[in-house]
C-alpha cells in the first residue's frame, strides 16, 4: 500500500548549521506517529517542511500522492487547505470569533456555505465534549476546551493528515490527558492520520508508532 506520507532525505540548514539531515519516514492512512527529540532538534521545522510552509535544502515530501516539495506556493496551499488539519501548543483560535465560527473555518476556507456547514460543525464539538458551547467565544473557554476546539477545528474538513505540535505543552497533566482522549477518539472515529511533535511521554505512549527526531536522521524510539 502507498503511505499517506512519504519524507525521504530531508535536510535543513541555516547558512552552515545544520538543523536536521537525512530524515526520512513514512505515516500509513489512519496511523498516529509521536515523533520525540531534544529541543533545537527541528521538530516544528519538520512539521512546517512537510506542510510546505518551510523551504528545505535536500529531499522530497510527498503528501497524498503529491510531491510537496515541487508544488508552487498556490498549489502547496491547496493541498493543505484540502489533506491537513494543523493542532498548535498555542491553539490558535480568533478571539473575534464564536467557537463555532472558528471550527467553520476550513469549511468556509474549502468553499461551504455558513449554513451548510453548520451539522458537521455541531457533530464535530460534540465528539470532542463541546455540545451547546459553539455560541461562546473563546475567551469564555478554559485552556483545555480551547485545544479541544483546534481539534475539532483540524478534523472538520476530513483531512487525511493531522499535524500536532505539542498540543498538550500549555496544559496541565489531567487536562492533558481529557486533550489526547479526545484527539484519539476523533482520530479514529475520522480515520485520519496524525504526526504528533511532543516532549510528554504520556502522549507519546498514546502512538501506534513513536520516532525519534537527530540531527542525523530519525530512529525508532
Amino acid at each position: 500500500m502507498t503511505p499517506l506520507l512519504r519524507v525521504e532525505g530531508l535536510a535543513k540548514r541555516y547558512g552552515d548549521s545544520a538543523v536536521f539531515e537525512q530524515v526520512s519516514l513514512e505515516l500509513r492512512a489512519g496511523e498516529f506517529v509521536a515523533l520525540l527529540g531534544e529541543s533545537g532538534v527541528g521538530k516544528s521545522t519538520l512539521l512546517h517542511a512537510i506542510a510546505g510552509l518551510d523551504t528545505v535544502d535536500a529531499g522530497s515530501v510527498r503528501l497524498d500522492g503529491a510531491e510537496v516539495t515541487r508544488l508552487a506556493e498556490p498549489q502547496q496551499a491547496a493541498l493543505r487547505r484540502r489533506a491537513l488539519g494543523f493542532v498548535f501548543q498555542a491553539f490558535h483560535v480568533l478571539p473575534h470569533l464564536s467557537v463555532a465560527d472558528n471550527v467553520a473555518l476550513p469549511l468556509l476556507l474549502l468553499g461551504h456555505k455558513r449554513d451548510a456547514a453548520a451539522p458537521r460543525v455541531a457533530q464535530m464539538l460534540a465528539g470532542v465534549g463541546l455540545a451547546g458551547l459553539g455560541d461562546r467565544l473563546p475567551q469564555q473557554l478554559s485552556g483545555g476546551q480551547l485545544q479541544r476546539v483546534a481539534i475539532a477545528r483540524a478534523l472538520v474538513h476530513k483531512p487525511r493528515l493531522i499535524l500536532a505540535d505539542e498540543p498538550t505543552g500549555n496544559l496541565d497533566a489531567g487536562t492533558a490527558d481529557k486533550v489526547l482522549d479526545a484527539l484519539v477518539a476523533e482520530l479514529e472515529r475520522e480515520g485520519t492520520a496524525c504526526l504528533l511533535v511532543t516532549h510528554s511521554a504520556a502522549a507519546a505512549a498514546r502512538a501506534d508508532r513513536v520516532l525519534r527526531l537527530t540531527a542525523s536522521g530519525i530512529v525508532a524510539a
